[in-house]
């Protein structure tokens, strides 16, 4: 809960300012890094603090576990580091490091020319190439820009399950219009769920898209909280694991 009230500063603070001017610059990927099917998001921001201009997530396809990313664009060239985890994404990107990020040595280094992106992936003495082609973008930066079917694979995930957000544009905006549950083992939507939200807020709140869903426990269950933009700092709707039902369910 700690995390949670940490999160709702940061909001208050970001909400004060510019909030509806929007902040995501989001683009997506697929293809493979070395052999293995993959799929990218990475959203671009003028500073996330700690000279980290991007934040992202991403996974491969076989094992369906979304991996935390941070990195520099210096022009078109893209190094990425991975979170290892829970400390340093506390450290990185929940608190904000007090001193500039190092990104030597970290595994991606990448040439992101337009639609496509090409580079290594290295980690000790395993190198491996990566190639990847954009297949879909949002930008609400300016004029909002959706291009192609845009899924963001947020950061929360179980043991079983991963999140997926579409996000689409409606006629109050651009917003997440349902979220979708992923089983790891099948690689399958296994529920979605849609939002009752005229206002067009849902996954609309956080700086990096990818915190708009998150995951805690409480009480030995999963819970996953939905952020949403409006009421000054923003509110989310949670959902516990219905272990008879098998699926996800808004929680009283």
């Amino acid at each position: 809960m700690a995390i949670r009230f940490i999160f709702a500063i940061f909001c208050v603070l970001l909400l004060s300012g510019n909030a509806f001017a929007g902040w995501y610059h989001v683009e997506n990927y697929e293809g493979t890094i070395g052999s293995q099917p993959v799929h990218v998001s990475l959203q671009t921001y003028d500073s996330f603090g700690s000279g980290i201009t991007v934040e992202g997530s991403y996974f491969y396809d076989a094992k369906q576990s979304p991996i935390a990313v941070y990195g520099k664009l210096n022009g078109t060239a893209l190094v990425l580091c991975e979170i290892s985890g829970k400390k340093e994404f506390d450290r990185i990107l929940v608190m904000g490091s007090k001193t500039p990020v190092d990104t030597t040595g970290c595994p991606f280094s990448l040439d992101m020319a337009e639609g496509d992106a090409t580079g290594t992936w290295s980690k000790g003495t395993d190198t491996y190439p990566v190639t990847l082609k954009k297949v879909a973008s949002l930008d609400d930066t300016g004029d909002t820009k959706i291009d192609g079917a845009v899924e963001i694979p947020f950061w929360a995930e179980t043991a079983a399950d991963r999140f997926a957000g579409i996000y689409t544009n409606t006629d109050s905006g651009t917003c997440m219009a349902k979220m979708q549950v992923i089983k790891k083992s099948s690689r399958k939507v296994v529920q979605e769920i849609a939002f009752d939200d005229d206002g067009c807020n849902a996954g609309m709140l956080m700086t990096s898209i990818y915190e708009n869903v998150q995951k805690w426990v409480e009480g030995g269950k999963d819970i996953i909280s939905v952020n949403f933009r409006g009421g000054g700092a923003g509110y989310t709707l949670e959902y516990v694991f219905n272990r008879p039902t098998r699926k996800y369910q808004q929680k009283k």
